[in-house]
């Protein structure tokens, strides 16, 4: 009968160990572990020889110990303070997901997904981060109650936000799309098709996206000589979005025209709209935000503005990558991605 091979340092068909790994290349324990870890202090021969060991071993190296030489955890969180319910089903956190993973995987690192409203959730994740079981954080849909970007500052933590802090944006990196200007267009294409009763569904008020967004249909339809009263505010939600719209056409029922800050809400606008008897976009042009997929399967397909998410999403993480490495120090730079008007059938 044939044996099985032992290991030819230990004899015994066990793993190889660290200490057999420094016998072989004749240099201490704690160089070959920094040799292997990825420390510092060590001289090329040195390096070369607990390579070689390791080769003639099969060492696998302890995760753990890498860790207490390199102080990296090789892992990097996504932060949405977000309730659950919202993460799992808008598009919109999807592509972050997404495109945070597409950058990371290459690098192996293991994307860590926090979800944390304000209060007893927000402070335990504050503890967590505080305790560096992370790298470092991209951070998304941040509201004016968490400020996020403050806490990071604090901690010393890498991070970049995806979409500019409520407060702190002087303090942290972020990558945003400039949605005053993407508004804007919105606006500016429902004028163009003869609407003179423009209303909106904003976003949050305690969001920065949201008031961007408000602010630049308001410059827009003021700059036509239009009423600018006619605004709804919803919570990024296709309910949210119906609520909102049978608000409008409850208290402006002659508007011809809704610019609406994201295409959930839009899809909510056009169902409400539906019901009320109003054709888009005969009756009323609708415009929507994003364009994340939600604006073609809608009825009529959604005419919106594009925020190129996944290049953002993408930029935040090489901008977190870049500190993370000690190639760029956390300083409080911005990248600013131009909108686009997308037009289908609906304004």
């Amino acid at each position: 009968m044939s044996q099985s091979p032992t290991n030819p340092g230990n004899g015994a068909g066990n793993a190889p160990t660290l200490d057999e790994v420094a016998r072989l290349a004749g240099v201490s324990r704690a160089t070959a572990s920094r040799a292997i870890n990825g420390g510092n202090r060590v001289s090329p021969a040195a390096k070369a020889a607990v390579d070689a060991a390791v080769r003639s071993l099969g060492y696998t190296p302890n995760p753990a110990a890498r860790s207490l030489v390199t102080r990296r955890t090789d892992s990097v969180a996504l932060v949405v303070p977000e309730p659950d319910e919202r993460v799992f089903t808008d598009p919109f956190f999807v592509h972050t997901l997404r495109s945070v993973n597409r950058v990371l995987a290459p690098r192996d690192l293991q994307l860590v997904l926090l979800l944390a409203r304000p209060g007893d959730e927000e402070r335990r994740m504050l503890r967590y981060l505080g305790r560096r079981h992370i790298d470092g954080a991209v951070v998304v849909s941040h509201h004016s109650e968490d400020r996020l970007a403050e806490h990071f500052a604090s901690l010393g933590l890498p991070c970049a936000f995806v979409g500019r802090p409520w407060s702190g944006a002087d303090k942290v990196p972020y990558v945003d799309t400039d949605n005053t200007a993407g508004a804007r267009l919105a606006a500016e294409r429902l004028v163009q098709r003869g609407c003179r009763r423009i209303g909106t569904i904003a976003g949050p008020v305690d969001m920065a996206a949201g008031i961007d967004r408000l602010d630049g249909w308001r410059s827009a339809v003021q700059d036509a000589g239009l009423a600018d009263d006619a605004i709804a505010h919803g919570d990024f939600t296709e309910v949210g979005g119906a609520r909102a719209a049978a608000e409008l056409l409850a208290t402006f029922p002659d508007l011809d025209g809704i610019f609406v800050a994201s295409d959930l809400m839009a899809a909510g606008a056009l169902a409400a709209l539906a019901a009320a008897g109003r054709r888009v976009p005969d009756d009323v042009a609708v415009i929507g935000y994003d364009d994340l997929g939600v604006a073609e399967r809608c009825t009529p397909p959604l005419t919106t503005v594009r925020q190129p998410l996944s290049e953002m999403a993408e930029q935040a993480t090489r901008l977190l990558l870049e500190q993370i490495d000690g190639d760029r120090d956390p300083q409080p730079i911005r990248v600013i991605f131009p909108p686009a008007l997308v037009v289908r059938k609906s304004g």
